[in-house]
């Protein structure tokens, strides 16, 4: 079982797997908090808490239903234990520390960001190594993906991440929240060649990201055709998005370049994982780019990409394997870089190498 509150969705689901690594999502149930939001305009995370507390226990009966199994037919319960905003990481942690010691079962606490990079190989049974670019509404990232608690950070943002440069036009522009999906579609209606914004360290050596610069650009220019007709709005979401998508293109480009001289795999591949990955103009510019580069790019299904609890389950069936547990101490993170050295996985190889 997947628990998975670090943000501003309650979700739980019950992942199988068989002895070939096949994995079947016997449930995945998921609340929005979008409707508790709203009016703030963002979430807020003494709301979200509360509502972790107050729907958590209903979502994971109903996972179960779903699945039609009980708890105690679970072999382990995996929980997202960080990044994320502490309180609602909190309720999700200790509900799933109470359910193991009540149960008797292991508990397998998950880094959030290492559940994303690992849903490629629930979704598509891809091997170990490949390119991961996160992009989220909190992380915009290149992870080297070698192996289960094996990720090198080859890029990051300096400042805002993508989904929150997405979310806060929106809010420059007076969109609904959330604002990401607001932007890309009213992007479809307008000039993307109208507003001529920065591209932030495009043509510098490295891999890293900035949008801040980008996002203040977009205020500028607001303003100084305010007040803002349809239109105006229309070709301002739609420069800012065709900026993004360049930046982009060639950012992935080079991680490709360098991912295949490093690696010199047969078949390269990109994934591309978090919120943002549903964006169409992003996924078609990174897919010409895959063309281009000789290598195939997957973006899990949309509700795979977004926060959910069976990619926290897969991680915990990749740990499982490992024998990578957790013990009652396992503490809840606001910060969690998947670039930390993970003891509970270097501890356990020898278990899992010598498994047959």
């Amino acid at each position: 079982m997947g628990i998975e509150s670090s943000c501003d969705e309650t979700a739980a689901a019950i992942v199988r797997a068989d002895k070939t690594g096949k994995a079947t999502i016997l449930s995945d149930v998921v609340r929005s908090q979008i409707a508790e939001h709203k009016d703030f305009g963002g979430v807020v995370p003494e709301l979200a808490a509360r509502a972790h507390v107050v729907h958590l226990d209903q979502i994971i009966a109903r996972a179960c239903t779903n699945a039609s199994h009980t708890l105690s037919q679970v072999d382990a319960i995996a929980v997202t234990a960080g990044p994320g905003l502490i309180g609602g990481v909190l309720v999700g942690l200790t509900t799933a520390k109470a359910l193991c010691a009540a149960l008797n079962k292991p508990l397998i606490g998950i880094n959030h960001l290492e559940a994303h990079a690992l849903t490629a190989r629930l979704t598509n049974n891809i091997q170990f190594p490949y390119l991961l670019l996160l992009v989220s509404g909190g992380h915009t990232q290149f992870i080297a993906v070698t192996g289960v608690g094996e990720y090198q950070i080859w890029g990051t943002t300096i400042d805002d991440a993508l989904g929150e440069a997405f979310d806060k036009t929106a809010k420059m522009l007076g969109l609904d929240y959330p604002g990401g999906p607001q932007v890309e579609h009213l992007a479809k209606n307008g000039d993307k060649n109208r507003f001529k914004f920065p591209r932030p360290l495009l043509n510098r050596p490295g891999l890293d990201f900035s949008f801040s610069g980008l996002k203040t650009a977009v205020r500028l220019a607001a303003e100084k055709i305010a007040p803002l007709s349809e239109q105006d709005v229309a070709d301002i979401c739609a420069s800012f998005q065709h900026t993004v998508t360049i930046i982009l293109a060639k950012r992935s480009a080079n991680a490709l370049e360098r991912f295949k001289q490093e690696f010199s795999p047969q078949n390269p591949t990109l994934v591309v994982a978090g919120g943002v990955a549903a964006n169409k103009a992003i996924a078609k510019a990174l897919d010409n780019v895959a063309i281009q580069a000789n290598a195939r790019l997957i973006v899990p299904p949309l509700n795979l990409c977004t926060d959910n609890a069976a990619m926290v389950a897969w991680a915990g069936i990749e740990r499982f394997r490992l024998g990578a547990f957790d013990d009652f101490s396992c503490p809840a993170r606001a910060r969690w870089p998947l670039s930390e050295p993970d003891m509970h996985v270097l501890n356990s190889k020898s278990k899992f190498e010598s498994a047959p």
